[in-house]
């Protein structure tokens, strides 16, 4: 697992918004570029805290580390007060910006196997660049497959480059309750993992989504034969400092800010075991 990320705090640095994406009726992303000052890179599966300038500040995970360029890209759901406030920015609106904050996928580890990526939801956000990684350098792992599960087919995100990354990967959707026009599955995502070309022995899985969704899948994977510690999820608490110092995200021994969002099974599965922990 990648080390423990440093503490994070200052004050916001502004970055500009140089690009918006209405991705679903609740849903956009940004790329932002910096207007001075840049913040020290990103990893995939790493976050940054997002100020709406007057209204609050939240943790929002990067969903694209753009090559050659200072720039973040990060994918918003309006939820909340500040979640809205974001999804409402336009081009050239400026934001706060401060991290990077958190631990993120150890892709360096799967280099070798194969790769299995699960997504629920908005929690594809956080894993694309992942797949993009592994996608860039296909010759450095095995086979890789990326399954996806949404509410409605209209809750779908980045549809036309789920459809492109098929050329190089086995993808498959799935969707809770399908509409008019829709011929793909229904069901649960963990109903996908018979599907694709993945041999549990040597394969590495990472999985963002609810947290129901995150049990059955490390669940099922572990039960097929995928060793616990090859499967790192990204767990979601209530994150107010982003620096470990303000002890809302805690989980167990664990300040997700911190020492997460991103960490195996093995450490995982005893502590969400725990009631109310």
């Amino acid at each position: 697992m990648n080390a423990t990320a440093a503490p994070v705090g200052g004050v916001p640095l502004p970055y500009r918004v140089v690009r918006r994406c209405s991705e679903t009726a609740d849903v956009a992303t940004f790329k932002l570029r910096p207007v001075g000052a840049a913040l020290p890179p990103f990893r995939p599966g790493q976050f940054a805290m997002l100020y709406a300038f007057g209204v609050g500040e939240i943790p929002v995970s990067v969903s694209g580390l753009p090559d050659g360029e200072p720039a973040l890209v990060h994918t918003v759901r309006a939820v909340g007060a500040v979640s809205r406030a974001l999804c409402a920015l336009r081009v050239d609106d400026t934001v706060g910006v401060r991290g990077p904050c958190g631990v993120g996928w150890d892709v360096e580890a799967a280099a070798g196997l194969d790769v299995l990526v699960i997504a629920g939801g908005i929690g594809l956000a956080p894993l694309r660049p992942l797949i993009l990684e592994v996608l860039a350098e296909p010759g450095r792992y095995g086979r890789l497959n990326v399954l996806i599960g949404a509410r409605t087919p209209s809750d779908l995100l980045y549809r036309l480059q789920t459809r492109a990354w098929g050329a190089a990967a086995h993808v498959a959707v799935t969707v809770d309750r399908p509409e008019a026009g829709w011929h793909g599955d229904v069901g649960v995502v963990t109903r996908l993992l018979g599907r694709g070309a993945w041999s549990p022995a040597a394969t590495y899985a990472f999985i963002c989504g609810p947290e129901p969704m995150i049990h059955a899948t490390a669940r099922d994977l572990v039960q097929a034969g995928v060793p616990p510690h090859r499967v790192q999820v990204s767990l979601e608490r209530n994150m107010r400092c982003g620096a470990g110092t303000c002890g809302h995200c805690q989980l167990g021994p664990l300040l997700l800010c911190r020492d997460g969002p991103v960490t195996g099974w093995d450490r995982a599965e005893p502590l969400l075991a725990v009631k109310e922990l």
